[in-house]
């Protein structure tokens, strides 16, 4: 079982790299973003089918194990795995199933609401615990995260796009633990002015 390579990337292809590891190319399905000639090392999924023996690279042990409880969930695939994970950061995507957010895990190719909601019921409770802190507020705020749901929904009326705002939209909600949705928005807004 290979559990981790090292090589170079010499062809990218649409979802997956040919690896070039002491002269032999490993075809590995990634979701990360390689730069063609690059040296990378790579954390290794093997997924073996009746038909098929099939490699999955990752650039970070969470990112391998996240991979991992996405195929637990049934109807989600290596392929939809992958094209969730190809979409969302994985802070991202583990805040999302934490907080019940399926609008941001349906944005991923070939993921519906029902899929969506599907992962959150199944992933809930094992990402909860580890992600559940990337939202938390300072102990003794007495603050939950509710105003983040509320923000974006008030930036994506304005018309941005969910996968475009939510990592700033976290952050914010972070750092002004206290604040409501009226005073965060001006934040949002000027925050991402600076961006452009």
């Amino acid at each position: 079982m290979i559990g981790k390579l090292q090589g170079i990337v010499d062809y990218i292809g649409d979802g997956f790299i040919i690896l070039l590891t002491h002269g032999v190319g490993y075809k590995v399905f990634t979701p990360e973003y390689l730069t063609h000639k690059s040296t990378v090392e790579l954390w290794i999924e093997t997924v073996v089918r009746e038909d098929s023996i099939r490699l999955f690279g990752f650039s970070s042990l969470q990112s391998q194990n996240l991979f991992n409880m996405l195929t637990a969930v049934s109807g989600v695939g290596p392929k939809v795995a992958m094209a969730i994970m190809g979409t969302i950061n994985s802070d991202t995507l583990m805040s999302a199933i934490a907080t019940g957010d399926a609008k941001t895990i349906a944005t991923a190719p070939g993921v519906g609401k029902k899929m969506a909601e599907k992962i959150i019921v199944e992933l809930k409770n094992k990402i909860g615990g580890v992600s559940a802190t990337l939202f938390a507020p300072d102990p003794g705020t007495g603050s939950t995260s509710s105003a983040l749901p509320d923000l974006l929904m008030a930036l994506e009326s304005l018309g941005y796009r969910r996968l475009d705002i939510i990592e700033m939209a976290q952050k914010l909600v972070n750092q002004n633990p206290t604040a409501d949705v009226s005073t965060l928005v001006p934040m949002a807004l000027k925050e991402i002015s600076k961006g452009k």
